[in-house]
């Protein structure tokens, strides 16, 4: 009977080995998805800013060449 109980026992052992296993793989992955996203994140900012000087400069380029309002043509959907 202890000889089943030794057996039943390496079974456990090798699933909480097997468990622990798979747990530290997981927290690797998200460890890696959280950097992912904080990339990610910054990069989404950058071409934010990146989107609003270049917002800035077509305004000030309209504005240079259409200096009078009334000399602006009419937007494409009239």
């Amino acid at each position: 009977m202890e000889m089943l109980g030794m057996a039943g026992g390496s079974a456990l052992e090798q699933r909480l080995i097997e468990l622990e296993t798979r747990l530290a793989f997981q927290e690797q992955a998200l460890a890696e998805l959280g950097e992912a996203l904080a990339e990610a994140r910054l990069e989404r900012a950058r071409g934010d800013e990146l989107m609003r000087a270049v917002l800035a400069d077509l305004r000030g380029l309209r504005g240079a060449l259409y200096a009078d309002a009334a000399s602006e043509p009419p937007p494409p959907h009239y």
